[in-house]
């Protein structure tokens, strides 16, 4: 997910995403440990799509 489809959303439906996405994360990395991924790198671009989540998050809430 791109930083500018971010900024798009509401803050409800970035919380609702970001729960999504660490959910996401997680299992792909359960399948990844049980039975390597045909592409690892796809962990790497969830994993920033987690942070850019978070971070959104939290800058609208310190302003």
């Amino acid at each position: 997910m791109k930083q500018s489809e971010v900024k798009e959303l509401s803050a409800e439906a970035l919380q609702a995403k970001l729960v999504e996405t660490k959910k996401q994360y997680a299992d792909m990395k359960l399948a990844h440990a049980v039975t390597p991924l045909e592409n690892p790198l796809e962990l790497r671009k969830v994993r920033k799509s987690v942070a850019r989540l978070a971070t959104e998050l939290t800058k609208r809430d310190h302003q």
